[in-house]
């Protein structure tokens, strides 16, 4: 199965495996899934890092080749993901989640996440 990873999976994944919930630890460590990244994430971490967020320490470009030497997939953000957007009902103001969800609408992955207001859109969301 394809899923497109949460940032905050991700960096757990990268760096704080302990921080998994194990149902995403199982996900992540099963060969037969394939597992993404959207460049939206990398970008969600360039911006907080240089905010100064104490949970955005990553340097983004060390993450990528981190996720790229790991077997992931870059998903590239494309005009379709953008537009894609403005159909989304407002329950989340997270323009980096609210990509995600675009997405994994567009898509049609899976997108895997720990916050409980991302899994409330009418989207393939699971939440872990």
């Amino acid at each position: 199965m394809k899923f497109l990873l949460d940032t905050h999976l991700l960096l757990w994944a990268a760096g704080a495996p302990e921080k998994l919930p194990a149902t995403a630890l199982a996900e992540i460590e099963n060969t037969d899934n394939e597992l993404l990244f959207s460049a939206a994430s990398l970008w969600e971490v360039a911006i907080k890092r240089g905010l100064g967020r104490a949970d955005f320490t990553v340097n983004p470009r060390l993450l990528r080749r981190g996720l790229l030497d790991n077997g992931y997939l870059e998903l590239p953000i494309t005009g379709e993901h953008a537009a894609a957007v403005d159909g989304l009902p407002p329950l989340h103001k997270d323009p980096f989640d609210r990509m995600l969800i675009a997405q994994s609408i567009v898509e049609g992955i899976t997108l895997l996440t720990v916050d409980e207001r991302v899994a409330q859109y009418p989207a393939p969301v699971r939440q872990l």
